[in-house]
């Protein structure tokens, strides 16, 4: 089901999702100060092109309050615009019966969309 379920996420829009983020996590490699937002948008971006089957969970608090320094920024530098984006497509594909799956998997991406650091994905 899982399988099934990524197929028609990536024939649906996934890919698409998917390379919007890769290239503007590329984008935002191009600076040295860049770098470790660049490493979270294509963390988006890969989970945004195969969800099914995958969870977020928080990943070793070693950084300590470095991740939440970094949550701060990101939040500000676009994160809200984009959990609000998931969000708002979540809240579409709950109308109908059929897109509460998908609607499901963009609320887990606005979830990691808004805080990325220090979160791990993980395979069922």
């Amino acid at each position: 089901m899982k399988l099934l379920g990524n197929i028609i996420w990536v024939v649906f829009g996934g890919l698409f999702m998917s390379i919007g983020y890769l290239i503007s996590g590329l984008a935002l490699m191009l600076t040295i100060v860049g770098i470790p937002f660049g490493w979270q948008v294509i963390k988006l971006g890969l989970l945004a092109l195969w969800p099914f089957g995958k969870e977020v969970k928080n990943g070793n608090q070693v950084a300590g309050c470095l991740s939440t320094v970094m949550n701060l920024i990101w939040i500000f530098i676009g994160g809200i615009w984009i959990a609000l984006g998931h969000a708002i497509f979540g809240a579409i594909f709950y109308i109908t019966i059929i897109g509460i799956p998908f609607g499901k998997q963009h609320f887990k991406l606005a979830h990691i969309a808004l805080t990325p650091f220090g979160r791990k994905i993980v395979n069922h």
